[in-house]
């Protein structure tokens, strides 16, 4: 055992043992952090307009300050932009992390000095919950790949700007950097299949030992290994046991994963944002993500079916349940008021407080008035795939399809599968009937006959990749959208691959 692994147990044990402190009260933890991030606010100007000093509980911060997205803030967010200090935390931020949105556009999330610590210690925290369960720390002492964005950073008004991997990037501890691949000079590549390529030729013959990114990315860089030396991941790297991930469900890439690296290794879940890191997978047993109550973050759960009306409720951790959809609100030492990432959560215990990602508000289909959401339909492809075990999904995505004819409306998926289904229609049967299992109003529209069954259409194993590339959003951090409302995307990969 090597001096990093040797001397991370001991790390490992002590903060296990302080975290243990707040999980036994996370909701006096998070009143402490509500009071602290409110009274350093008091003088921003967001502060002033809406009258922190006169706030003392949770309950008058909800009357004083709505619910808002990144749209809704933006007029703060340009203040920060044209260099404004004391905005919305006090000083100016120490980085913008630049991101996709939807509707937004690119957006800039501010993190400060104070906020820095929660993304690097949450990252950092997780390898150490894992090492004190399992007692396993060697991979310490190997090689550690982290597949993230460019560590190049612009400047706007003097703040350092990029995305949040890269950003992160800067903040490897030092006694990692000589573990950490790729190069700096491989990492600043943006074509994504030019630096993946370069990627694989810095890794190919080093001692492998942890592997980190989003999971459809992770495959492209496993699948470029395989086609280049004709084995599996087990056999180009046979100390590689620890796969950490986070950004979206592992359970559709699974299957395949697993079947490249041609054997078990452990992993971790994450939950990172630019807008903060929420929760860690601290135990191996459990899919479970430990709540970070103590993290500077607030947080703030409108149960979903709650979220459009006008005054939703508004809870705290210490009224959650489990079992039920909620959206995630935050409140940040980042100066993030009131504001909602988007991602909706479901609890699956209390004390501990653990969540999964249950899906994004925006990502639904309800155009027939079916509100299916992202849990349901990946839950639904799991099931299906466990009964049609040869299938492998490289990734899919599903849109309404409305008819202009007499012929009724239908959902379509469509599946970039690496291996397909035996019998195509069975699998399709299949899967809408662990779809109508899982969503009683979309049975109901099967049965009235308003909707027909899903359809499934096939797509080539890299078509998902090849569009993103299209769109110039091949790799880094970027998902593809699980649900939509209207056929954009699904027109998009019909127009490259045909139905």
């Amino acid at each position: 055992m090597g001096i990093k692994a040797f001397l991370s147990k001991p790390l490992a044990s002590w903060v296990v043992s302080r975290q243990q402190r707040w999980m036994a009260q996370p909701a006096q933890a998070q009143e402490q952090v509500f009071q602290s991030i409110i009274r350093k606010a008091e003088n921003t100007a967001f502060g002033k307009d809406h009258h922190f000093k006169d706030i003392q509980t949770p309950q008058e911060f909800t009357q004083a300050v709505p619910v808002r997205d990144y749209e809704s803030l933006r007029p703060y967010f340009d203040r920060l932009k044209q260099g404004e200090r004391d905005v919305l935390w006090p000083g100016l931020p120490l980085y913008f992390a630049k991101t996709s949105g939807t509707t937004s556009g690119t957006k800039y999330i501010p993190i400060t000095q104070d906020s820095i610590p929660n993304h690097i210690n949450g990252a950092k925290n997780a390898l150490l919950n894992y090492i004190h369960e399992t007692g396993r720390a060697q991979f310490l002492d190997g090689k550690l790949i982290f597949l993230s964005g460019s560590p190049v950073l612009e400047q706007i008004s003097g703040i350092n700007t990029g995305r949040l991997s890269g950003i992160v990037n800067h903040h490897v501890p030092g006694y990692l950097r000589t573990n950490q691949l790729p190069s700096y000079q491989t990492n600043v590549i943006e074509d994504w299949e030019t630096k993946l390529d370069a990627i694989v030729g810095e890794t190919l013959h080093q001692r492998m030992t942890l592997i980190s990114g989003i999971p459809p990315w992770v495959q492209m860089y496993f699948d470029k290994i395989m086609a280049r030396t004709g084995k599996q991941i087990k056999d180009v790297f046979p100390y590689f046991n620890l796969f950490v991930y986070g950004g979206v469900n592992f359970a559709p890439y699974r299957a395949k994963l697993l079947e490249s690296i041609g054997r078990k290794v452990d992993s971790i879940e994450t939950f990172p944002a630019s807008e903060g890191f929420f929760a860690f997978q601290n135990q191996q047993h459990d899919p479970g993500l430990l709540l970070l109550a103590d993290s500077g973050i607030f947080f703030e759960f409108v149960p979903a079916e709650e979220f459009h009306q006008p005054n939703p409720r508004r809870l705290t951790l210490a009224e959650v349940q489990t079992g039920v959809n909620y959206a995630l609100i935050i409140n940040s030492n980042a100066g993030l008021w009131g504001y909602s990432i988007g991602d909706t959560v479901k609890f699956t215990s209390l004390y501990p407080h653990k969540l999964v990602v249950s899906g994004r508000l925006k990502h639904f289909i309800s155009a027939f008035g079916e509100h299916v959401i992202g849990e349901e339909v990946e839950g639904a492809l799991k099931d299906a795939m466990a009964e049609f075990p040869e299938v492998a999904v490289t990734e899919f995505t599903v849109a309404p399809y409305v008819s202009q004819t007499d012929a009724p409306s239908y959902h379509e998926w469509l599946i970039a599968f690496d291996t397909p289904p035996h019998d195509p229609a069975q699998f399709a049967k299949a899967l809408d009937l662990h779809l109508r299992r899982r969503n009683s109003y979309y049975d109901d529209l099967i049965a009235g006959n308003i909707l027909a069954t899903l359809k499934v259409t096939l797509l080539p194993p890299d078509a998902f990749q090849q569009y993103m590339k299209r769109q110039g959003k091949l790799g880094g951090q970027n998902k593809v959208p699980r649900l939509s409302n209207d056929r954009t995307l699904a027109d998009g990969l019909l127009a490259i691959f045909g139905r």
